[in-house]
C-alpha cells in the first residue's frame, strides 16, 4: 500500500468522530438509471443534505447489500473504495433499493447544551429529564450510534416494490415514486425492531434542481405511516431517529449513556 493511501486511511479514521452527530445517507449519482448500466453512489455525512462524501470501510459496515424484491445480492467493496458503490443496475426494469447498516460508534457530549438542543430538534422531550433521573452527568457523557440507511433507485421504468429488509430500524416506502402512476404523495413506513414506530417525528429533506433546501417535519400516525407531498424533479431524504437508554448505562462510568438509531431513506422524483 502506498504511504499516501495509508495516511488516507488514517487520516479517516481521526476525522470520522466529529461528523458523525449529522444525518448520514446514500447519494445515487443518478437516481434512475438504464437497465445493465453502472449504479454508482456516495455515502454522505452532513447537514440540511449537504455533506461530505465518505469511503467504504469494512470495519465500519455491518450490512451494504442491492435488493431486488426477495433477492438480496451483498456488496463488497474494497476498503477506500469511493463511491462507496459501483455495480451494475439488473438487466431488466426494476426497483432497487440500496440497504447499508454502519457499526456503532460513540461520541462525547461535552456540553449540555448540545444534547439538551439535539434532543429538542430531534423530538425527545423527555431525555432530559430522564437523563438528571437516571443520575448520568451533564457534561462528559458519552452516546453510541449507528446508522439504518437506504436508497431507491429507479431501473428502466423503476416498476417494483419496496418492502421490509430486517434493518434495525428502517424506512419501507409504500409508494414508488418512478412507478408511471405515482401521484405525487410518497407514503412510507417507519419501523424499530420490525415494529411500527407511532407517533414519531420523521424530518424530511427536499433539494430542488437548484440546489436550494426546505425542510419539513411530519408525524406518522398510529400505524407508523407518514405520507409527505412530494415535487417532480427534486431528491428527498426522510430521517427519523431512535433516542434509548444505553443497555451498559451504568456498567462503567466509561460507558455510553445514550444510544441513537439512525434511519434514513433517499429518492428522486422524476420530471
Amino acid at each position: 500500500m502506498k504511504l499516501s493511501r495509508i495516511l488516507l486511511l488514517a487520516l479517516f479514521g481521526l476525522t470520522a468522530a466529529p461528523v458523525a452527530a449529522h444525518e448520514f445517507w446514500i447519494a445515487p449519482e443518478s437516481y434512475q438509471v438504464a437497465p445493465g448500466s453502472a449504479i454508482r453512489a456516495d455515502f454522505k455525512n452532513g447537514q440540511e443534505f449537504k455533506g461530505n462524501s465518505l469511503s467504504f470501510f469494512d470495519r465500519s459496515s455491518t450490512r451494504f447489500d442491492l435488493a431486488v424484491g426477495d433477492k438480496i445480492t451483498p456488496l463488497t467493496p474494497r476498503n477506500g473504495d469511493r463511491p462507496a458503490l459501483d455495480t451494475m443496475a439488473p438487466e431488466s426494469d426494476a426497483l432497487v433499493v440500496v440497504l447499508h447498516e454502519k457499526a456503532s460508534a460513540t461520541l462525547t457530549y461535552r456540553e449540555w447544551a448540545k444534547f439538551a438542543k439535539f434532543a429538542a430538534h430531534k423530538d425527545f422531550a423527555n431525555a432530559q429529564a430522564d437523563h438528571d433521573a437516571a443520575g448520568w452527568p451533564r457534561e462528559g457523557f458519552k452516546e453510541r450510534y449507528s446508522r439504518h440507511v437506504k436508497a431507491l433507485v429507479g431501473v428502466g421504468s423503476g416498476e417494483g416494490a419496496d418492502q421490509a429488509y430486517g434493518l434495525a430500524t428502517e424506512f419501507i416506502a409504500l409508494t414508488n415514486p418512478y412507478a408511471a402512476d405515482f401521484d405525487g404523495q410518497m407514503s412510507v413506513a417507519l419501523t424499530y425492531q420490525d415494529a411500527p414506530r407511532a407517533d414519531v417525528q420523521v424530518e424530511v429533506f427536499d433539494r430542488a434542481p437548484d440546489d436550494t433546501v426546505t425542510i419539513s417535519l411530519h408525524r406518522t400516525d398510529s400505524g407508523g405511516k407518514v405520507t409527505v407531498p412530494v415535487t417532480p424533479g427534486h431528491d428527498y431524504l426522510f430521517d427519523a431517529v431512535v433516542l434509548r437508554p444505553a443497555a451498559d448505562a451504568g456498567s462503567d462510568p466509561a460507558a455510553p449513556v445514550w444510544e441513537t438509531l439512525w434511519a434514513a431513506l433517499t429518492f428522486s422524483v422524476p420530471n
